[in-house]
């Protein structure tokens, strides 16, 4: 069985000729998960693979990551055989964010009778969720207001940390079998996000070699990080992953 991870964008929030930073997890080359849902995320998707998501993972509730949460519940509601059907998860903390910021709006359909969660399949969780028969493990990040964003492990396969500042004490716990880690990271830190100059502050060698940066400012930007030696990911770049470790709970 074949695993990669595939970008369909790697932008910041402005760096829009990028496109919104969202990835899929994929298996034997198809669609296991998408990884947030951002403006521009929905089209990419269908471009890569001619159909709509099933599945969906939301680090946290920033627009750049949601804003097309109210396509999807469009897509989904009047879809063939999708209603109800598509899986959103995300962290337990998360949802009164997503309730008031995506969902609680009067009237979803003109025509009214409907719910905005009668289109999904909500999954909230806390320390990770199943999805067919593998295990991801979820886990806290530091972007703005603490316990509003959460990375994504899938055990030996893949880390994957959402926007987030310097973790080293949660990589030190969820990125210990060798797997690439998908990093934010631009060229210049903020008090939200990774800067180049975190990274050797924050990280020893072994992991920084396993880094694959998203979410930078600008092309420019993304050339300057790999001037560095770090790998960078670009829009609609796939890379190839080792096989996840047998699903448990207990895996990590």
């Amino acid at each position: 069985m074949r695993w990669s991870l595939r970008f369909l964008g790697t932008g910041a929030a402005h760096a829009v000729e990028l496109g919104s930073a969202a990835a899929v997890i994929e298996r034997d080359g198809r669609p296991l998960v998408l990884i947030d849902c951002g403006p521009d995320a929905l089209d990419r998707y269908r471009e890569a693979y001619a159909e709509p998501p099933r599945a969906l993972y939301l680090t946290h509730i920033h627009m750049d990551h949601v804003a097309g949460m109210e396509r999807l519940f469009f897509q989904t509601w009047f879809g063939a055989g999708a209603r109800g059907e598509v899986k959103l998860l995300c962290h337990a903390a998360l949802v009164p964010w997503l309730q008031s910021r995506i969902a609680d709006y009067p009237g979803v359909l003109a025509e009214g009778g409907v719910n905005y969660w009668d289109a999904f399949r909500l999954t909230p969780c806390s320390r990770g969720f199943w999805l067919e028969g593998h295990w991801f493990e979820v886990f806290a990040t530091r972007h703005h207001r603490p316990g509003t964003s959460f990375g994504l492990r899938l055990p030996g396969s893949l880390v994957y940390t959402g926007d987030t500042r310097p973790i080293p004490e949660q990589l030190a716990l969820y990125a210990t079998s060798g797997e690439p880690v998908a990093h934010d990271c631009g060229l210049i830190g903020n008090p939200s996000h990774t800067g180049l100059d975190d990274l050797a502050r924050e990280y020893p060698a072994e992991l920084r070699a396993r880094l694959l940066l998203y979410h930078y400012g600008s092309r420019a930007d993304g050339q300057a990080l790999a001037a560095e030696g770090y790998r960078v990911a670009w829009p609609g770049e796939v890379f190839s992953l080792p096989s996840p470790q047998p699903a448990t709970e207990e895996a990590g």
